[in-house]
């Protein structure tokens, strides 16, 4: 197969290209070049910038398939049509959970309902543009996913994850828990939410080599990609990361009411949780039934965890010095001396 990746050296495209290569396919990057790289055999390089609908390096070039991951305005994927019209047989969007308008249903499919993006210019916007307003996010990306199934039709797929996590994620959210356990909480202690909220994640290889396999298919379709294929706890997760961290920290598990009352929030103060009521219910239990019918599967948690960890490790000294989201040490000893003496 010849593969085009628009992107293709973020977190994502990283692991695309190396799976690609695996199974013998050709690869091409486009991106404006401005990631630091390691040049790969059996990779063409290619640049130009979307913003200014610069796709010259394009002209001519027919593929099999290509993978779209850095999406976040429509204008983008009209670009990326006028380049590869009659050049593309297939085209797969990589989107978010974030264009659904709400988190309240459980178990909900692809079919609920996004965000409108009614009465925005959308073809006006850049990325800079939602970068400045990341209220705008999930109804253009939205946008961009109906951009694509008209300038792609018929051979589209959008696959939509939540949070990405693993080996060279820089959000933190995810690398938050087994980081602190190996560092040792605080004074030996973790404030962690109550251990039968549900959880869900996906380890972007996971994500990177499904999104390989559905172009070698040609799949269509939209697809949610969150994970496990299970019904994943907080207790499961941390148990995991305590185990395969060897951490002798002690989990201090609060409640609802008690994070609440102490404006304790979920997915910064304490990542990738967020507490599964009113609008948020569904938040971590969305349906993945279609992708996993489609061939998506998932390796084993402490897999994850214990490669974030080698990950982590090995970046300089100054970025392990500050996980940019979680409780600092100084507010979480706060917390649990609160809690200590409820």
């Amino acid at each position: 197969m010849n593969l085009l990746i628009l992107g293709g050296t973020g977190f994502i495209g990283t692991h695309q290209v190396r799976y690609a290569l695996e199974r013998g396919h050709d690869v091409t990057l486009f991106n404006r070049g401005q990631r630091s790289r390691e040049m790969l055999d059996g990779v063409t390089y290619l640049l130009g910038d979307r913003d200014k609908d610069d796709y010259h390096a394009l002209a001519g070039l027919h593929f099999d398939a290509c993978i779209d991951n850095a999406v976040l305005v429509p204008r983008w994927v009209r670009g990326a049509a006028a380049a590869l019209r009659g050049n593309v047989d297939h085209y797969t969007m990589i989107s978010t959970t974030s264009v659904y308008a709400s988190d309240a249903a459980i178990n909900a499919d692809e079919s609920d309902a996004r965000e409108s993006y009614a009465g925005i210019d959308v073809m006006s916007k850049l990325p800079a543009d939602v970068r400045a307003d990341m209220s705008l996010y999930g109804a253009l990306k939205a946008a961009s996913e109906d951009e694509a199934m008209r300038q792609f039709s018929g051979i589209t797929a959008i696959i939509r994850p939540g949070l990405i996590v693993g080996p060279g994620d820089e959000s933190d959210r995810f690398t938050y828990w087994p980081v602190r356990m190996v560092t040792g909480g605080t004074d030996g202690l973790m404030l962690v939410p109550p251990r039968e909220d549900p959880l869900q994640f996906i380890d972007v290889r996971d994500l990177a080599e499904w999104s390989v396999r559905m172009a070698e298919t040609h799949t269509t379709g939209v697809f949610n990609a969150k994970g496990p294929d299970y019904h994943l706890t907080v207790g499961t997760m941390l148990d995991t990361v305590h185990t395969v961290s060897k951490s002798d920290v002690v989990l201090c598990e609060a409640s609802h009411e008690f994070l609440a009352a102490n404006a304790v929030e979920g997915w910064s103060d304490l990542p990738v949780w967020i507490a599964p009521v009113g609008d948020t219910a569904g938040s971590h239990r969305r349906s993945v039934a279609r992708a996993v019918e489609a061939g998506l599967t998932y390796r084993p948690l402490a897999t994850t965890v214990a490669d974030t960890l080698i990950w982590w490790h090995s970046l300089p000294a100054a970025r392990q010095a500050k996980l940019k989201w979680g409780l600092s040490t100084e507010r979480e000893r706060v917390l649990l001396a609160l809690w200590d003496q409820r």
